[in-house]
């Protein structure tokens, strides 16, 4: 066994003059477990905390833990359990927030024995009929939430535990996007009832995007618009999320606008404020429009499901990763609410109005129309449309396409 201890503070100017900090160890052959320890001091100070294996990324749990293991067959959530390959490896700090000194100690241990394997959590998902909705012949809506967390990352609950939440709300998917690791991707296709998608939230102070996909780690050290490259080299689906929520705005320089964004976010809490809609009609009519609970735990956050993400997708196939995927590539979405209130769907050129009697239908020209009935049908030109009621609170959102 073999011990490894770094003392020292951070200070503002260390942050400025470099955020991702590394201190390395040695890791000899054969060994069994690493285990990592974080202290630190100061009112208001944040320091994140990851791994860097001789062979590259090896998990990230930010702000969320002071302590991580790896081994072999076991890793703290948020890390990669493989072979401890030898060499020299690194823990990774992020000086989130470093106020004034702020003192820090990281204790390194290399041991030559395995940690305790941890015990499953079993849960059954039953699923819920899904909602029928109108749609282009030979298609159909599912019903699903685009942004959660687990245990993986700040989350409280299991894979099982989300997904049973996600089939309490009745919804035929559900995003798992842990925050800059993709730990949980190896373990989603054992959840049954309900989809879990694959994704991952890249976090950093100047903005976050989920991107969508078995795509492996995007390196969230690079820049926005890298992010968007080589989401879209591997195949994925990337999403600006949130862009003007808080300390977590969107603050990235993109050579293009992004094909999708989470317009509608738990912290749009009052939604007769109209910052998310400036901020969807100003980017522009390809954007399409997404929807994320951004669940971390009940009680702390949006249940699951609010709002429910729409995804067009062949009628007559089984929900899987796939695809979901393609009818997200294809930006046919629409968001709603809840899954069984008012619902905006581009259908066939038109817009359908389902459950939204009463309502008004409004879009980027400003042009408002009443909806009568539970069934109504509009004709509408591309760009962002939108239903709300006589308060002004949106109540359903879609983009129609031009094409």
């Amino acid at each position: 066994m073999s011990r490894t201890v770094y003392d020292g503070v951070f200070t503002p100017d260390d942050r400025v003059e470099q955020f991702y900090r590394y201190l390395p160890f040695e890791v000899p052959a054969r060994a069994g477990s690493i285990r990592v320890t974080l202290d630190y001091r100061g009112d208001g100070a944040v320091i994140d905390l990851g791994c860097m294996g001789e062979d590259g990324f090896r998990g990230w749990s930010g702000g969320a833990r002071s302590q991580f293991t790896i081994a072999a067959t076991t890793a703290t959530p948020g890390y990669r359990a493989a072979d401890l390959e030898p060499g020299t490896w690194q823990v990774m700090l992020g000086l989130h927030r470093i106020p004034g000194e702020v003192p820090y100690r990281v204790e390194i241990t290399v041991s030559g024995q395995d940690p305790p394997s941890v015990a499953t959590d079993p849960v059954v998902v039953t699923p819920a009929p899904p909602r029928r909705l109108p749609a282009v012949a030979g298609r159909r809506w599912l019903a699903g939430d685009l942004h959660s967390h687990s245990e993986h990352s700040d989350g409280e609950r299991s894979l099982p535990r989300l997904a049973a939440g996600a089939a309490e709300a009745g919804l035929e998917f559900l995003a798992v996007t842990d925050h800059n690791t993709i730990s949980h991707h190896r373990h989603l296709s054992e959840v049954t009832g309900v989809l879990l998608l694959p994704g991952q939230e890249i976090t950093t102070d100047r903005g976050h995007a989920n991107a969508f996909g078995d795509i492996g780690w995007i390196d969230f050290r690079q820049s926005g618009q890298q992010w968007m490259v080589e989401v879209a080299r591997r195949g994925g689906v990337i999403s600006v999320n949130h862009p003007i929520a808080t300390d977590c705005a969107w603050q990235y320089p993109l050579a293009d606008q992004p094909s999708m964004a989470e317009i509608w976010h738990c912290t749009w809490r009052d939604r007769t404020w109209r910052g998310p809609l400036a901020w969807w009609l100003s980017a522009g009519p390809d954007v399409a429009a997404v929807g994320g609970s951004d669940f971390h735990s009940p009680g702390r956050d949006r249940p699951i499901g609010t709002p429910v993400t729409w995804v067009g997708v062949p009628a007559g196939e089984p929900v899987s990763t796939e695809l979901v995927m393609a009818g997200l590539k294809a930006r046919e979405t629409a968001v709603s609410a809840h899954r069984d209130g008012p619902v905006l769907l581009p259908v066939a050129g038109e817009l359908i109005a389902v459950d939204a009697d009463g309502a008004i239908l409004t879009d980027f020209t400003g042009r408002r129309r009443m909806v009568r009935g539970d069934l109504a049908t509009f004709a509408g030109r591309p760009g962002g449309h939108w239903l709300e009621d006589a308060r002004g609170q949106v109540l359903a959102l879609c983009r129609l396409s031009g094409s």
